[in-house]
C-alpha cells in the first residue's frame, strides 16, 4: 500500500499541536530562563518548589554561613549582628510570582514574631535594584532585604540546607543553626509552625 505524505494542513496542524505542548510544559517549569543553569546562577539552578517544609531537631541542625551585604537601601547587614536571635531569611525575586503570592504572609509573621526576639531578612536574588524597590513597596515589607544579583549569598549556603528554589526560606535559631527550611510559597501554617517550635526553644 502506498505511504503518501502528510498533507501542508496535516503538518500544520501537528506543529501547531506541538508549539502548545511546549508552550503549557514552558509554564509549568516556570518560566524558562528562570530556572536555568545561566551564568549568573553560578552552576545553581533555581527552580520553583512545591511549599514542603522541614523541621530539623537541635541535634541535626548545620551551622548557617556568616553571610552580610548590602541591603537594598544600600545600608550593610550581617547576620552574626543577630546572634541571640531566630531569623528567617526569605530568598525571593520580584520576578518570582509565588514571592508575590507569599509577601503578605511573610509580613504578618515578621510583625506578630517581632515581640518574641525573631528578626526577618530577605534575600533579593537577580533582580534590578528598581524593580526590588518596587516590590518592597508595594507590598508594604518593614524588614530588611540584602541585594544579592549574583547569587553569592545564596550560594554560600551551599555546604548547609540550599535554597535550591526561589522563594525559600530558613529558619535559623538563636545558636546560628538552620532549624527548619520552606522550599517554595511559605504558608502561615507551615512557617507558623516552625518558628513555634523554635522559640519556644526546641
Amino acid at each position: 500500500m502506498p505511504v503518501f505524505p502528510p498533507s501542508s494542513a496535516v503538518r500544520r496542524a501537528v506543529a501547531a499541536a506541538v508549539t502548545a505542548v511546549v508552550g503549557v510544559l514552558t509554564v509549568a517549569a516556570c518560566g524558562g530562563q528562570i530556572a536555568a543553569n545561566t551564568p549568573a546562577s553560578s552552576g545553581v539552578n533555581f527552580v520553583s518548589g512545591n511549599g514542603n517544609s522541614a523541621y530539623f531537631t537541635a541535634g541535626s541542625r548545620a551551622a548557617a554561613p556568616a553571610i552580610s551585604g548590602a541591603t537594598l537601601s544600600g545600608a550593610r547587614l550581617s547576620l552574626s549582628a543577630y546572634r541571640g536571635k531566630v531569623v528567617v531569611i526569605n530568598f525571593w525575586g520580584s520576578w518570582c510570582a509565588p514571592c508575590r503570592s507569599e509577601a503578605a504572609t511573610l509580613e504578618v509573621l515578621s510583625e506578630q514574631y517581632q515581640p518574641k526576639a525573631v528578626q526577618f531578612v530577605g534575600v533579593d536574588i537577580r533582580d534590578s535594584l528598581a524593580s526590588a524597590e518596587a516590590f518592597v513597596q508595594n507590598h508594604a515589607i518593614s524588614y530588611p532585604s540584602l541585594n544579592d544579583p549574583a547569587d553569592e549569598i545564596a550560594l554560600a549556603f551551599r555546604g548547609t540546607v540550599p535554597p535550591a528554589a526561589i522563594p525559600s526560606t530558613l529558619v535559623i535559631d538563636r545558636n546560628g543553626r538552620i532549624a527548619g527550611r520552606v522550599i517554595g510559597q511559605a504558608s502561615y501554617s507551615s512557617l507558623g509552625s516552625i518558628l513555634a517550635k523554635v522559640t519556644a526553644g526546641a
